[in-house]
């Protein structure tokens, strides 16, 4: 029988399993997906003050609509002889999506790095949870100031003193400057200090160093210093980009049998932009290059990637949120008005689960326009 393998578990993986299994229809095709834990983590949403609610049983999601879970870890990825090794076992396959995300890139050389918090992975956004719980009187800093830094800075100020580091000169230097005075803003209402164009050099027990050689009070110290590819796609070419992804083409086809999707796809969404490595693209990612490892072995037409309107949504805390849209993220939306939009995206995060007709059909639907704002109503909405 014709095997799709898929290996993660993450946004990516998941949507690749459904959009297989929604071109397969009831063609003799097998489709496994290899990913270590039971669970779909719903990784946007780790910043919050309960980890344990993000997440979603695989199970619910892949049995459905037939897909086989393998759980295990991917070392290999051997494309002369299309066989990939989990723990061990050799598993071939006639096409191969790999969607197995990406990883945060942490300092190496760090004194006291084994000190660090990180909301990466359920596992971390655990640690830190358990750590901090039932205490209401405490010092962080938090080393990052794009958006896991300042998602995680805020979600925390609500019960603590918070420090931001960052090398920037700016606050978000990544999102530009659309969306800068609203996170500006926000800090400051809730009381976040920050101190840029400077690192943490050490952590010790209570304490950091920054890099102009300041001591701080820090109970605890959050890394959320960039990510990276999985190290898999060094597996599969040379040629990757500066975040360690494989290119691709319109179809996501990166090899003759191999497809990627996620965080390990250097995708274009337009002449002009690469995908970002969130779940907003993700997804549909995942959809379309699932979808076509099976066309690509039952003779039906692949799809292109057509990614919808780029947004961002961010939280900040006891601030509210701060919504925008385009390349350029003009605020459509902040404060009161923008956790609405928030709330709303968190929940669209969410696969259907337990029923196969609601899966297939989100897997048909490479992108959901979001409904939070209405395009008439873009030129009446307020621009900071």
């Amino acid at each position: 029988m014709r095997h799709v393998v898929i290996i993660g578990g993450g946004f990516a993986g998941v949507w690749s399993a459904a959009g297989a299994a929604l071109a397969r229809g009831d063609a003799d095709l097998r489709i496994t997906l290899i990913a270590p834990d039971e669970h779909l983590v719903l990784r946007p949403r780790l910043y919050e003050p309960e980890p344990d609610l993000a997440k979603v049983e695989l199970s619910r999601i892949l049995e459905p609509i037939g897909v086989e879970h393998l759980r295990a870890s991917v070392s290999t990825i051997d494309t002369d002889r299309r066989v990939v090794v989990a723990d061990g076992e050799e598993i071939g396959y006639d096409r191969l999506v790999l969607a197995a995300g990406s990883r945060l890139v942490r300092p190496q050389g760090l004194p006291g790095a084994e000190r660090l918090f990180d909301i990466d992975t359920l596992d971390g956004a655990r640690r830190l949870t358990n750590y901090l719980r039932d205490r209401e009187d405490f010092s962080a800093v938090v080393v990052g100031g794009g958006f896991t830094g300042l998602e995680a800075a805020t979600a925390l100020a609500a019960r603590g003193r918070v420090l931001l580091v960052d090398r920037s000169q700016v606050v978000g230097d990544q999102l530009g400057p659309g969306p800068r005075e609203e996170i500006e803003a926000a800090l400051d209402e809730l009381g976040v200090g920050r101190r840029l164009g400077t690192t943490v050099t050490e952590v010790g027990d209570g304490y950091a160093v920054l890099s102009d050689g300041t001591k701080v009070e820090a109970d605890v110290v959050v890394w959320s210093v960039g990510i990276r590819a999985s190290e898999l796609t060094r597996q599969l070419s040379d040629e990757l980009d500066h975040l360690g992804r494989v290119p691709v083409d319109r179809r996501l086809r990166a090899l003759p049998e191999v497809f990627v999707a996620g965080d390990t796809a250097a995708a274009a969404f337009d002449a002009e932009h690469t995908v970002m490595q969130a779940c907003q693209h993700a997804t549909p990612l995942g959809k379309v290059a699932g979808y076509n490892a099976a066309a690509d072995l039952l003779d039906v037409p692949l799809r292109d990637f057509t990614p919808g309107p780029y947004v961002t949504c961010l939280d900040l805390g006891g601030a509210g949120a701060v919504f925008t849209r385009g390349w350029d993220r003009r605020v459509m939306a902040s404060g009161a008005d923008g956790a609405v939009i928030k709330k709303q995206i968190n929940q669209q995060i969410h696969p259907p689960v337990d029923d196969a007709s609601k899966i297939l059909a989100a897997a048909d639907r490479v992108y959901i326009e979001l409904p939070f704002l209405p395009r008439e109503e873009e030129k009446a909405a307020p621009a900071g």
